[in-house]
């Protein structure tokens, strides 16, 4: 019988880094995709734009994934999902507060329920009602087919951006330079961190799907190293969850860096490194392990790019 070195971690290790195939859970990857999308889409038309989209994306919370303050008029909001109750919660700086199961629901549904729960609690918010950045755009309130939430699923997933962000806010601390946040994108479904070397970049080509060439091109203004965290896609190039890291513009020879560890590979089309999710979670020590390719592929990157490591970089845990 093969070894599975997951079964030497210890009962907390194996709880904050659980499995999650593509397969067992795909469905609710789906829905719960486009639950983000209807909820990102909200913070997006409220909240003053920053660079790089950086005011779109939502941030990991003690409970699940929140949009944390967003303005409206002389007020505010915030909506929450809440993946230990498994329910939206929505609240409002006038004491206004709604809640909905996530369970059983369509995102036909899902729509409905905010929509409404917004403009009873007098912040009406009107969003543009299809998906981007997916093949598949049916708009939000049509969309009857993805209705499957499993709880499940869904706290082990969050239980991973958890685990993630910890490491990420660790590499994000040792960059003195440009470096975003870490956010989670609904429009990719990807908990992501990136570096700005300062220099501007070649101009971006665009033309992803369902995602404005501007939007592109802003993001991608300047050199950035970027890695993430990204629960695969079923038929694609990356089918598993998985870490990625990649450097706009690459410079030559970054396809063929040094990089580790060793479950670490070069994929051409995405034009990035991938780190399997499952290399991660059944190392001995998860944590080094993320961190090692993190500071690999950025070391490759930066170094490849001509970076001013020197004056870009820091010690960790030191001011």
């Amino acid at each position: 019988m093969p070894h599975d070195p997951s079964s030497e971690q210890s009962p907390a290790q194996a709880a904050a880094w659980p499995p999650l195939s593509q397969l067992e859970w795909r469905d609710t990857y789906a829905t719960l995709h486009l639950f983000t999308q209807v909820v990102g889409k909200v913070r997006l038309v409220q909240t003053p734009w920053i660079n790089h989209s950086w005011s779109v994306s939502l941030a990991v919370s003690p409970r699940g994934l929140t949009t944390g303050w967003v303005p409206h008029g002389d007020e505010a909001l915030e909506i929450e999902f809440d993946f230990l109750s498994h329910t939206l919660e929505v609240s409002t700086s006038r004491g206004g507060r709604r809640s909905f199961g996530l369970e059983g629901i369509s995102v036909a549904g899902f729509y409905r329920e905010l929509m409404e729960g917004l403009d009873e609690m007098g912040v009406p918010v009107d969003i543009v009602e299809t998906p981007n950045e997916m093949e598949e755009i049916t708009p939000f309130p049509e969309d009857e087919e993805h209705a499957t939430y499993d709880p499940d699923a869904a706290h082990r997933f969050w239980r991973i951006l958890l685990a993630t962000q910890r490491v990420f806010t660790r590499f994000r601390s040792r960059f003195l330079g440009k470096v975003s946040p870490v956010h989670f994108f609904w429009g990719a479904f990807d908990l992501a961190v990136s570096r700005f070397s300062g220099e501007t970049a070649p101009e971006h080509p665009g033309g992803l799907p369902h995602f404005p060439d501007p939007v592109a091109r802003e993001a991608y203004s300047h050199e950035v190293s970027s890695a993430g965290f990204w629960p695969g896609n079923a038929g694609g190039p990356v089918e598993e969850a998985s870490y990625y890291s990649y450097i706009y513009p690459a410079p030559e020879g970054y396809g063929e860096a040094d990089v580790s560890p060793d479950a670490a590979y070069w994929t051409d089309e995405l034009g990035e490194w991938v780190l399997p999710y499952e290399a991660v979670r059944t190392a001995e020590d998860p944590e080094a392990t993320l961190m090692e390719f993190l500071q690999s592929t950025y070391e490759a990157a930066a170094d490849l790019a001509g970076w001013d490591r020197a004056a870009l970089e820091r010690e960790e845990g030191r001011p």
